[in-house]
């Protein structure tokens, strides 16, 4: 039994289409947007292998990027001891500048969010008001507004402007 991802099986579907010369490599190219030196490698292994050449052989695997657990759970023993109130920005300031550690912040705070040393700020949900509907007729609502400023740069005392705004039908 092969397990397979949409990607695989669309390759699977086209893939064979070009063995049988029913379409060209620039055509696979376009449709799985990919290069056709690509396609040439994909119908290779097709070739090779049959459908299992067209699946990744990373499947299963971890990436080459992963860090070593001794690692997180060094960086975490020393978030613990020496910066257990620090934000992970300020914690990755610390590791690097301190015990010469080299990972990233983003890296550093999925580590203390998964250990429960940093909790993250929830995020604030715009709140929508409804549009209230306008007034009906004139003069129903007068809306005012006012700003006392020194509009005379000093010339008088200072003044208040004030606006009247109708409602109804926007006039001043």
């Amino acid at each position: 039994m092969i397990t397979v991802s949409h990607k695989e099986i669309d390759r699977l579907k086209i893939i064979p289409q070009l063995s049988e010369r029913h379409i060209s490599q620039t055509n696979v190219a376009e449709q799985l947007n990919i290069s056709t030196r690509q396609v040439r490698r994909l119908a290779k292994q097709f070739h090779a292998e049959g459908a299992k050449g067209l699946i990744s052989k990373r499947r299963g695997r971890s990436s080459n990027n992963k860090l070593p657990a001794l690692t997180k759970t060094q960086t975490l023993e020393l978030i613990k001891q020496y910066y257990p109130d620090f934000g992970p920005t300020f914690a990755h300031e610390k590791l690097t500048e301190q015990h010469k550690l080299k990972l990233s912040v983003e890296t550093l705070r999925q580590w203390m969010i998964d250990a429960q040393v940093w909790q993250p700020k929830s995020v604030k949900r715009n709140v929508v008001h409804q549009s209230r509907p306008r007034r009906s007729q004139r003069g129903e609502l007068i809306q005012v507004d006012g700003s006392p400023h020194d509009w005379f740069e000093g010339r008088t005392e200072v003044c208040n402007l004030t606006v009247f705004i109708d409602d109804a039908s926007s006039e001043n």
